[in-house]
């Protein structure tokens, strides 16, 4: 089966194509709302009144890993907001697949992946992109390709929102262990996409207004039990350096640099290092 990204344009944007590409007859794919049965309908309305309630990480949780599956298959989602000017974002993943989806919010915390996914994104002009595992998938590296396959993903459906400046506001991976196959079907993944992610955005903004909201009280004791060291190290992690090239600017060994990263996840009460990050920017004790 051919591995690769396809990209959903708009019927008014795509390119010519030859007949002999053309799928069947009853396979092609309508424009608009008909994409959607009665069924799909509903769920969407569903999906959409139900993103207006969610006002905190909790209920993002359970409308995403919850209806919202009903709509558009997934068994992993990573979210990246822009935070500060690019490349900074804020990132974190959602599943019930691992025990712990932090790895998958680490990887896309790197600076450098989030870029070359973003590039991508914008290269197809801001249209959902749907990319399968495997060779000559424009999509994924060598990293996300690992760690998706230890979890069984096997597709990805990105898409995100974007401002005036054409720099990405928000970015989702919506990660799957099954695949959706055929053109009208993977249309219709990209039509649901379209109408979705605006408000996943503006659901997943809330949510993390509420969180700065409840740290805020945190913000003056975070500041001050750190180092003036860890402060150092913690800015080079917000930069997207691994420990060994944190070392290699510090002069100190990737151990070391490993334990102060210990230091500070448990100093700043996180679990890793995106969090630690989000925390200190939240704090204030590293600025975008």
């Amino acid at each position: 089966m051919h591995s690769g990204c396809s990209e959903m344009l708009p019927p008014e944007r795509r390119p010519p194509i030859e007949l002999s590409e053309l799928p069947p007859a009853s396979d092609q794919p309508q424009a608009g709302s008909a994409l959607l049965d009665v069924l799909q309908l509903e769920s969407l309305m569903l999906n959409l009144d139900a993103s207006l309630r969610v006002h905190a990480r909790s209920h993002f949780f359970s409308w995403t890993q919850g209806l919202l599956q009903s709509l558009i298959r997934h068994e992993v989602l990573v979210c990246a907001l822009r935070n500060g000017a690019p490349p900074a974002f804020r990132v974190d993943s959602f599943s019930t697949l691992v025990p712990d989806a932090a790895i998958f919010s680490e990887l896309l915390g790197d600076a450098s992946v989030a870029t070359s996914l973003i590039k991508v994104w914008k290269e197809r002009r801001f249209n959902p992109v749907i990319c399968d595992s495997g060779e000559g998938s424009a999509l994924w590296n060598d990293r996300l390709e690992r760690a998706f396959a230890r979890a069984g993903i096997t597709q990805v459906l990105a898409h995100g929102s974007h401002g005036v400046d054409g720099e990405a506001d928000s970015f989702f991976l919506f990660a799957g262990q099954s695949r959706v196959e055929g053109a009208a079907a993977r249309e219709r993944q990209a039509y649901v996409a379209r109408l979705v992610v605006p408000f996943l955005h503006a659901a997943w903004v809330r949510s993390q207004i509420h969180e700065t909201t409840e740290r805020d009280h945190l913000a003056p004791a975070a500041a001050g039990v750190l180092t003036a060291r860890e402060q150092e190290i913690l800015r080079w992690i917000y930069l997207g350096k691994s420990n060994g090239e944190v070392g290699s600017i510090l002069g100190i060994s990737p151990l070391t640099v490993k334990n102060h990263v210990q230091k500070i996840l448990r100093k700043l009460n996180v679990v890793n290092r995106t969090q630690a990050v989000g925390k200190a920017l939240d704090a204030r004790i590293i600025n975008p």
